[in-house]
C-alpha cells in the first residue's frame, strides 16, 4: 500500500517552481532540433553537449521532483532536508547549463571553464541523493 505524504508549503513551492522550470527544457529541445537539422552550425563537440544538457535538463528535473516528494518521508530537518529535497533540482541546472554554457562559441572543440557547473552540479547531485538515502533508511 502506498501512504499518502503531506507535502510541506516549501516542497508543494519548490515544486511548482520545478514544474514551471521545466518548460524551458522544451525551448532547449527546439534549439536542440535547429542543432541535429544544420540550421546551427556546430562542431561535433558542441552537437554532443547540446544533446547531454539538455537529455539531463529533463531527467533531472523528473528525479529531482520525485527525491523532494520523498524527502518529505523522511525526519531530516535543516539544512539536511534542504539537501535531500533540492540537491538532485540543483543539479538540474547546475550540470545542463554546464554543458550548453561550455559548449558555446563559434566552432568550439573544448568546453570552456563554464565546465565547472558541470562539476559542481555533479557534486550536488551525489550530495542530495546520499543525503535523502540516509535520510530513508533512519525513519
Amino acid at each position: 500500500m502506498i501512504a499518502m505524504i503531506e507535502l510541506s508549503q516549501a516542497a508543494t513551492t519548490t515544486a511548482g517552481v520545478a514544474i514551471l522550470a521545466a518548460v524551458t527544457v522544451t525551448s532547449g529541445g527546439y534549439f536542440l532540433t535547429k542543432v541535429v537539422t544544420g540550421k546551427v552550425p556546430t562542431t561535433a563537440f558542441q552537437t554532443a553537449f547540446f544533446r547531454a544538457g539538455h537529455a539531463h535538463a529533463g531527467v533531472l528535473i523528473v528525479f529531482g521532483l520525485v527525491c523532494l516528494l520523498l524527502t518529505e518521508a523522511t525526519a531530516l530537518a535543516g539544512f539536511w532536508r534542504w539537501l535531500a529535497g533540492t540537491g538532485v533540482l540543483v543539479a538540474a541546472i547546475a550540470m545542463p547549463a554546464g554543458f550548453f554554457f561550455s559548449a558555446m562559441g563559434k566552432g568550439r572543440e573544448r568546453p570552456s571553464r563554464w565546465i565547472a557547473l558541470l562539476y559542481l552540479g555533479a557534486l550536488s547531485l551525489i550530495a542530495g541523493l546520499i543525503t535523502l538515502g540516509i535520510g530513508l533508511l533512519n525513519v
